[in-house]
């Protein structure tokens, strides 16, 4: 294997050879199924990343462009009959792909700010926020929308998948403290994200809601940082070791049932902090404690049971599974229970809900044309179920089902599961 250092374990020549080259994963693969190219599928992308492994083959443009393409969506773990860790391979490619591929001076520019320098400072994330909501609610943005310069800049498909950024945000309930709503029946903290504090604040604290009127003592803990993933993903894995050390010191400080998270891809990162960290380091063991206490809010509830009696809800509601949820962390029938205990809520399966949307952390931003191929066909399978609510559980899917309700004119409701739990509590 390669001698060149990355931060972190890296996989062994066995992680590769498990694949079999069984073909079982090609029709789970979203790209491989939009475009039918050897290449583009996983074992296509194990084979050349064994390759560069080994020094048989550089870093080539070519390289890069088929494991940019990659969503990441983890889809071909779950086809896959050998155990094929096929996320931590990738994410070990990208590594190598960000430490010997020589960028542009834009890229490099862009993912410096973004990666290194705003999504680990929370001061910096809230002035974006305001800035982008300036540009919201004053007309600016209708404007730009109207005039074609955003055509002109070649954003204006980008910009759809911006988020609408809260009136307040959730960085003020950092540090406090919200009691069970009765007697308790667990404590537990509350992993709040980054852009999720300044965009979804209100998801937030509909989980909380939920949360505390289910029995459950919730505690947001300050100093608490963004999770990563998005760093681990784009192959900057120091900067994911940094804010995972950050947050291993803040929600170790004490003692709680579980670490609750609403986001899917971040709970698929908080997890596998242990990948982040070789054995012999100090925050291997305690990455080891966290991931075993961390939950997402639809596995913790599911598991805790639903104390509150909840009202009826007259929906007939669809759920798009979150790829982080069921391929990252194996969790299919949560989410379905809970919407199934919501009295007088139909609930009808969507066909392909186990297919990427297309968001993939920032995959809609860097691989837009082929995000919106795969939403096109997304929005086609929802709105053949009927239902005028979308249900999913990640934040980042919220998003991108609400630009293709927008996009291909559904008029459709796109909800986190705990949303709808939060209306039907009395």
């Amino acid at each position: 294997m390669s001698a060149l250092p990355i931060p972190g374990p890296a996989p062994v020549y066995e992680d590769y050879a498990r694949c079999i080259h069984c073909g079982l994963c090609l029709n789970a693969c979203p790209t491989y199924r939009l475009w039918n190219l050897e290449a583009d599928s996983p074992r296509g992308r194990i084979h050349q990343m064994i390759h560069v492994e080994l020094g048989n083959f550089p870093v080539t443009d070519s390289f890069v462009d088929h494991i940019d393409k990659c969503l990441d969506c983890r889809a071909c773990e779950t086809a896959c009959p050998s155990g094929v860790e096929y996320g931590k391979l990738v994410e070990h490619a990208r590594a190598r792909i960000e430490q010997d591929c020589e960028r542009s001076w834009i890229s490099r520019v862009a993912r410096d700010y973004v990666f290194r320098q705003l999504l680990p400072n929370p001061l910096l994330i809230v002035d974006l926020a305001r800035v982008l909501r300036l540009y919201q609610r004053s007309g600016l943005q209708a404007v730009a929308r109207a005039i074609g310069v955003l055509k002109l800049l070649g954003l204006s498909e980008r910009e759809r998948f911006l988020p609408r950024i809260d009136d307040d945000f959730f960085y003020s309930r950092h540090g406090r403290t919200y009691p069970a709503a009765g007697p308790r029946r667990a404590r537990v903290a509350f992993f709040a994200g980054c852009i999720a504090n300044v965009a979804f604040a209100r998801l937030n604290e509909s989980t909380i809601r939920v949360l505390t009127s289910n029995g459950c003592e919730v505690v947001v803990p300050k100093g608490q940082l963004c999770c990563g993933a998005l760093s681990a993903h784009a192959g900057i894995r120091d900067v994911a070791r940094e804010l995972a050390g950050t947050n291993l010191a803040v929600f170790l400080r004490e003692d709680f049932d579980a670490i609750v998270t609403n986001a899917a891809g971040c709970g698929s990162a908080l997890k596998e902090y242990d990948h982040l960290f070789s054995p012999e380091e100090p925050e291997f063991a305690r990455a080891r404690e966290f991931s075993a206490k961390v939950r997402d809010v639809t596995e913790f509830l599911a598991a805790l049971g639903l104390a509150v009696k909840l009202k009826p809800l007259p929906l007939r509601v669809t759920y798009q599974d979150s790829c982080h949820l069921l391929h990252g962390q194996k969790i299919r029938e949560a989410p379905r229970t809970l919407l199934r205990a919501i009295p007088g809520l139909e609930f009808v399966e969507l066909p392909g809900s186990e297919i990427c949307c297309g968001s993939a952390g920032v995959y809609n931003v860097t691989q837009t044309e082929t995000s919106l191929e795969l939403l096109a066909e997304k929005m086609q399978h929802a709105q053949s179920t009927r239902a005028p609510i979308i249900a999913t559980a990640n934040p980042g899917c919220l998003l991108q089902l609400r630009a293709g309700a927008a996009i291909h004119h559904s008029n459709q409701q796109v909800l986190h599961v705990v949303e709808l739990l939060d209306r039907a509590i009395p």
